[in-house]
C-alpha cells in the first residue's frame, strides 16, 4: 500500500494543507481525487526487467501492481504531484512541479504536491542523495507531462472534432487556433483517461522552455520562513509521548547500571528503561527517559546516573589516530582499487618525484534540524513519521530487526531542516521503534545539538600518501595511498577488499593523459561511527588530489590552469577551464598574486573554482573572492543551482578553516556551535556562480561545489605566500 504523508503543499494558496492519508493500491489509486474514472491519472510501471513503461493504472491486471503514480488531474484542473523523494538539496518540492509545469503546460500556482510514503515497488529507489532526484527521475517526468499533455488536446480535438495539429496546450487550457475556442484541462480530464497513453511522446528542445532552466523563486520558501511547514520535530500525532535518551559516549560500550531515582521525580517524566540504537549491526545501548513533554524527558535525562562498561574496544584520541595512517602509509602498500600502467616501477626509477601526505579531519553533520523520529509500534505493524532520507532503507532495516514484512513498515516522510547524509541513517528510526514498542505506543525520540555532534557518525578523518613524477612537463606517474575509515564496513562490507570511493573527485580525463595511475586503500578501523557527509569521500579526496596535482605543476614549472588543461583533453573540461579564465580573468593576474584553482568531478557533475586571497592587515590572509563554474548537464532552475554551490562553499570552507571532529579516549571533544563553530556571515567573501550551458545528462548539483574549495584555496595560499598547507583545518589568521 502507497500511503500519502498527510503533509502536502498547496501552491495557489501558499498554505499548507493537512491531508487525509489516502489508500493509493492499483484498486483505489482512481478514488485520489474522489472523482473515479473523472481523473487522468499517469505513472511509471516498472517491470521486473527492463525500462519503465508509461501507464494508467487502469491498464495493468491485478499482477501487475508495480506502478509509480506521478500526476493526478481531476475535473476542477488541479494537478497533483506525489513526490517520492525527501525535500532537501535542489529542492525537490520546487524542481519537480517545474519540470511537470513545464511540459504540461500548467502554471505553477496550479499544482499541488504531496509526499508518497517509502514504498520502492512503487517507486523505484527514494534515497535522497548525490542529486539523484532530478538525475534518476528528470526523464521519466518529462515523458510523463508531455504524454499527459497530448492525451489532453487529443482529447480536447476529438470533442471539436477538429485535427490535434490545430491545438495546442497553455496555462492549463487547450486552445483551437483557427477558431480560438479553448477548454480547461478539468473539463478534459475524464476524456483524457480513456485515451491510448502515447508511447513516444514529444518532449520539448531546450530552446522553448518556459519554466526549466529559468530562476523562479522556490515556492515552499515563504512557508519555510513563516512556520507554517511541518518539520520532524514539529510532527504530532494523538497520544505520543517524547523521549531523550542518554547514550555510551564511546559509541559500543554497554549500560553497567543507571539509576532513575531522581529523574522519576522531574513532573511528567512516566518510564525509565534501558534501550538499543541499532547502527547497521551494531547495537548501541543507551537508557531512555519518556514523557510527557520534550522538556520533561530532557530534565529528567539531566538527573539521570549512568556507569558504562566501555570494555572490549580500543578508545582512540586524535593524534593517535592520524599517526597510525601515517605509519601505515609508510609501511603498506593497502589493496588496489583502481590502475593502470605500473606507477611504482616508474617511481622507483626516478629521484625526481614528489612524496607527501595530506591530512583531512573528521567532520559532523550539524543539519539545523537535529535528527528525530516517531514510531508506532503496533506488534503487528510499525508506522513511522520523521526527517528521513531513506525511506526505502528504513523499511529493511527496520522489518529485519523487529522481524516484521517489509510491507508493514510503513516509512512517512516529513520535511527535514538539512541532512547532508546524516538522515540517510537507519539508527534515529530503530531508536525510536524500540522505545514505541517498551511503552506500547507512539513516541518521538528527539537529539539535542550534543547529542548530534558528539554521536556520529562522522565523516571520517583521512591521510593520503601522494606519490609522483613529471617528464617533459606532464605528470608521467601518480600513486595515491588512503588510509581512513570505510563506511561501508559498518554496514558489512567485506574488509577483504578496497574501498570503491577511494578515486571519487578525481577527473577521468586524467587517466587519458597520464599513463601510469593507482589508488590503493590501506586498512584502517576504529570504534568510532562514520557514514556519508556531503560529497562523501570526494569532499576529502578532492583536497588531497587537487592539491597535489597543484604541487606537480609548480614541479613541472607551470601554470597550475594551463597544466590541468594540458591534462584534461575532453571537451567538456576544455570549455569549463575557457569558462574559468574568462570569468576570473586568470591569464592577467600577476604572480604570486594569490590565485588558486582546483576542479574536481562529483555526482556526473564537474566543478571548477578559482579563489583568490590576499594578505590580512590584522595578520594571516583573508579571502577576496571564489569563482564557481559548475558543468552539471541538464538543470532545472538555476536560482537553486546557485545556492547549493554558494552553500556548498560556505560548507567547505567551515571544514577547511573553522571546525573538526576530535576525541580523547573515543569521547568527542566537541558539543555544540561554540565549540563546533560554523563560518558567520561576515566571513563568507565574495562567490561568483557560472553554469555551463549543454544538454547532457543530468548530473548533481547539491553536492558536487564543495570538494574543489579547500585545494583552490590553499593553493591560493601557497601561490601568496609560498607555504604548502597539508593538513586541514587550519587557521586563515595564522597562515
Amino acid at each position: 500500500m502507497l500511503q500519502p504523508n498527510s503533509i502536502g503543499l498547496n501552491f495557489n494558496n501558499y498554505q499548507m494543507t493537512q491531508n487525509n492519508n489516502i489508500d493509493t493500491t492499483r484498486r483505489n489509486f482512481l478514488k485520489l481525487t474522489g472523482l473515479g474514472g473523472a481523473a487522468l491519472c499517469l505513472g511509471f510501471y516498472f517491470p521486473a526487467n527492463g525500462a519503465p513503461v508509461l501507464v494508467r493504472p487502469s491498464e495493468l491486471s491485478d499482477s501487475e501492481i508495480e506502478l509509480c503514480p506521478w500526476i493526478i488531474i481531476n475535473p476542477s484542473g488541479k494537478v497533483t504531484i506525489v513526490n517520492h523523494r525527501a525535500e532537501m538539496g535542489q529542492g525537490s518540492y520546487q524542481s519537480v512541479p517545474q519540470i511537470v509545469a513545464e511540459e504540461l503546460e500548467v502554471d505553477m500556482k496550479e499544482i499541488n504536491v504531496i509526499f508518497a510514503i517509502g514504498n520502492e515497488k512503487k517507486y523505484g529507489g527514494q534515497i535522497t542523495g548525490g542529486s539523484s532526484t532530478i538525475r534518476s527521475a528528470y526523464k521519466k517526468l518529462l515523458k510523463l507531462s508531455a504524454g499527459a499533455r497530448e492525451m489532453l488536446i487529443t482529447a480536447a480535438a476529438t470533442k471539436w472534432n477538429v485535427p490535434s495539429t490545430e491545438c495546442y496546450a497553455e496555462s492549463g487550457h487547450v486552445f483551437h487556433k483557427p477558431s480560438g475556442k479553448k477548454l480547461h484541462y478539468g473539463e478534459l480530464a475524464e476524456a483524457a483517461s480513456k485515451l491510448e497513453v502515447p508511447k513516444e511522446p514529444k518532449s520539448k528542445k531546450i530552446s522553448e522552455y518556459k519554466l526549466i532552466r529559468k530562476p523562479l523563486r522556490r515556492i515552499d520558501t515563504p512557508l519555510k520562513t513563516n512556520g507554517e511547514l511541518i518539520f520532524g520535530l514539529d510532527k504530532r500525532i494523538p497520544g505520543m509521548l517524547f523521549a531523550s535518551v542518554e547514550r555510551d559516549p564511546r559509541y559500543l560500550g554497554k549500560v553497567k547500571s543507571f539509576d532513575a531515582t531522581a529523574a522519576l521525580k522531574i513532573p511528567g517524566v512516566k518510564r525509565v528503561f534501558k534501550v538499543n540504537m541499532g547502527y547497521y549491526e551494531h547495537i548501541r545501548e543507551g537508557v531512555a527517559v519518556v514523557a510527557t513533554s520534550t522538556w520533561a524527558a530532557l530534565e529528567g535525562r539531566k538527573q539521570l546516573k549512568v556507569e558504562w562498561d566501555s570494555s572490549g574496544f580500543k578508545h582512540w584520541s586524535t593524534p593517535e589516530i592520524f599517526e597510525t595512517q601515517n605509519n601505515l602509509l609508510k609501511t603498506e602498500e593497502g589493496m588496489l582499487f583502481k590502475g593502470q600502467g605500473n606507477p611504482t616501477e616508474v617511481l622507483s626509477k626516478t629521484d625526481k618525484k614528489l612524496d607527501v601526505v595530506y591530512q583531512t579531519p573528521y567532520q559532523s553533520h550539524v543539519a539545523m534540524e537535529p535528527v528525530n523520529c516517531i514510531a508506532h509500534h503496533k506488534g503487528d505493524s510499525i508506522e513511522i513519521w520523521g526527517p528521513v532520507q531513506a525511506p526505502g532503507w528504513v523499511q529493511d532495516y527496520i522489518s529485519k530487526k523487529f522481524a516484521i514484512d517489509k510491507e508493514k513498515v510503513i516509512v512517512n516522510m516529513t520535511f527535514l531542516g538539512g541532512g547532508f547524509g546524516r538522515k540517510a541513517m537507519n539508527d534515529y528510526p530503530y531508536e525510536a521503534v524500540a522505545v514505541s514498542k517498551e511503552i506500547a505506543g507512539p513516541v518521538q525520540v528527539v537529539w539535542t545539538r550534543e547529542d548530534d555532534a558528539t554521536l556520529g557518525p562522522f565523516r571520517p578523518g583521512i591521510s593520503y600518501r601522494c606519490e609522483g613524477t613529471v617528464s617533459n612537463g606532464k605528470m608521467e606517474a601518480l600513486k595515491f595511498r588512503m588510509a581512513g575509515q570505510n563506511n561501508g564496513h559498518w554496514s558489512g562490507a567485506p574488509k577483504n577488499k578496497p574501498n570503491g570511493s577511494i578515486s571519487e573527485g578525481f577527473l577521468k580525463p586524467y587517466y587519458e593523459s597520464v599513463k601510469n595511475v593507482s589508488f590503493s586503500d590501506v586498512l584502517f578501523e576504529t570504534s568510532i561511527p562514520t557514514s556519508f557527509w556531503r560529497s562523501v569521500y570526494a569532499s576529502t579526496n578532492g583536497f588531497a588530489y587537487e592539491s597535489f596535482i597543484d604541487e606537480m605543476a609548480h614541479e613541472a614549472g607551470k601554470d597550475p590552469l594551463s597544466f590541468r588543461r594540458e591534462h584534461l583533453q575532453e571537451e567538456r573540461c576544455q570549455k569549463l577551464i575557457d569558462k574559468m579564465e574568462e570569468v576570473s580573468d586568470w591569464k592577467n593576474r600577476k604572480k604570486n598574486e594569490g590565485y588558486g584553482v582546483a576542479i574536481t568531478e562529483c555526482f556526473n557533475s564537474t566543478v571548477g573554482q578559482v579563489v583568490k586571497v590576499s594578505k590580512n592587515p590584522a595578520g594571516g590572509v583573508k579571502i577576496d573572492k571564489v569563482w564557481a563554474v559548475m558543468d552539471c548537464g541538464w538543470y532545472v532552475n538555476p536560482d537553486i543551482i546557485h545556492a547549493q554551490i554558494e552553500g556548498s562553499i560556505v560548507m567547505g570552507l567551515g571544514a577547511a578553516t573553522t571546525h573538526q571532529i576530535t576525541f580523547k579516549e573515543n569521547i568527542v571533544e566537541q558539543h555544540n556551535f561554540y565549540d563546533y563553530p560554523m563560518p558567520r556571515i561576515n566571513e563568507i567573501p565574495l562567490i561568483e556562480v557560472h553554469i555551463i550551458e549543454n544538454e547532457e545528462d543530468a548530473g548533481g548539483v547539491g553536492e558536487p561545489a564543495l570538494p574543489p574549495f579547500a585545494p583552490a584555496l590553499t593553493n591560493a595560499i601557497f601561490d601568496l605566500t609560498g607555504k604548502r598547507i597539508r593538513t586541514l583545518p587550519f587557521s586563515l589568521g595564522t597562515v
